[in-house]
């Protein structure tokens, strides 16, 4: 009996061993956002615009530019305002400059084009996808007298899976301020 009990230990040793544990890779946190109430921003500039309430807008370095900061995604839109002096083609080609420097890394460039005409409200959408570092492109103009840029930038390295719940929330903020867009008369 104690023999059959020997060779069965035996026995299951060695077909218990195989290959060595893997532990399983570090995983991202699924990341849920709030619904967004929004806010109305009036700039002393010459336009305003709306943003969600789970951002903040703070001033930059130059007169009429602002931050719209996401602190608990680590994102920033760099908002920039140009007035235009005979030089809208500049402006536009700087937009595209930034926009296609991306191609290096991008898998895709989506390009929506928008115009809001009641308003005067004109530009492109740009969402730029794969490992670049930025995200989302956009320019709002009425094509005359002003000039408005917004670039995503995340504080973290490029990484599109872990990014994209972020991106899709700060996606449809920057399309809700797109279409909220007004300039002051």
């Amino acid at each position: 009996m104690f023999k059959n009990l020997i060779i069965i230990v035996v026995g299951l040793s060695l077909f218990s061993c195989g290959k060595e544990p893997v532990p399983k890779p570090k995983g991202d946190l699924r990341l849920e956002y709030p619904n967004p109430k929004y806010t109305r921003f009036s700039t002393p500039c010459s336009y305003s615009f709306d943003y969600s309430d789970f951002a903040s807008v703070k001033e930059a370095k130059q007169p009429c530019w602002y931050n719209l900061s996401y602190p608990k995604m680590k994102a920033n839109v760099f908002i920039t305002y140009f007035p235009i002096k005979n030089d809208f083609p500049l402006h536009v080609k700087e937009v595209e400059k930034m926009v296609y420097e991306h191609t290096i890394k991008a898998s895709a460039i989506d390009t929506k084009f928008f115009q809001y005409p009641e308003k005067k409200v004109y530009g492109n959408f740009y969402e730029l996808k794969g490992q670049t570092a930025s995200n989302i492109q956009f320019f709002v103009t009425d094509s005359t007298r002003h000039f408005v840029t917004g670039n995503l930038y995340f504080n973290t390295r490029p990484k599109p899976d872990s990014l994209a719940p972020a991106v899709d929330y700060i996606k449809k903020d920057l399309l809700h301020l797109i279409d909220s867009f007004e300039w002051k008369k």
